[in-house]
């Protein structure tokens, strides 16, 4: 079976799509971005989700095409609550990728989401429950990763540049 062979995963704002875009290009990989995979199945953005159907909703939509997009060849970028789940934890866990967790703190998160209106959660939440939602999340996302990226003050090219570095050690 032909697997992800690198999934990104973190909290939104952290970096991953941006990442997957240029290691796919560097790698000469194919990338999945798992919300943007959601969104051309359903044909609706995912705010749009959350608003009329709810966050569980989303998540079994994130967790069929999170199945379905895993046995596919290349790089995952994952939602920043893919992990969450255990039945996704476990996927990951099993997949034979390696996990990469891209990790930001919660100033570098606040102003990198300032701007965005994209994402449902972070639209709904004040600043410190925003921050609070991170750290809620971080332990699911230690548990899945490989490795830990810290994004703060690297550009996009030195975090792939790391990850690179980290695959060599691998084989």
């Amino acid at each position: 079976m032909i697997v992800i062979e690198i999934v990104l995963i973190g909290f939104m704002g952290s970096g991953k799509t941006t990442i997957s875009q240029l290691l796919g290009k560097i790698l000469a990989k194919p990338v999945v971005d798992l919300d943007q995979a959601i969104v051309k199945q359903t044909g609706s953005e995912i705010t749009e989700i959350f608003n009329r159907h709810g966050e569980q909703y989303f998540r079994q939509l994130e967790h069929d095409s999170l199945k379905r997009i895993i046995t596919e060849s290349g790089i995952l970028a994952t939602g920043g609550g893919t992990p969450l789940r255990a039945d996704n934890a476990e996927i990951l866990a099993t997949s034979g990728a390696k996990v990469i967790l891209l990790e930001a703190s919660g100033e570098t998160i606040l102003e990198r989401l300032k701007t965005d209106c994209s994402r449902p959660l972070a639209k709904q939440m004040a600043k410190q429950q925003l921050l609070a939602l991170k750290q809620a999340r971080q332990s699911h996302y230690q548990q899945c990763a490989d490795l830990t990226i810290q994004t703060d003050k690297l550009t996009p090219k030195e975090v792939v540049a790391k990850i690179l570095a980290s695959l060599e050690t691998v084989v």
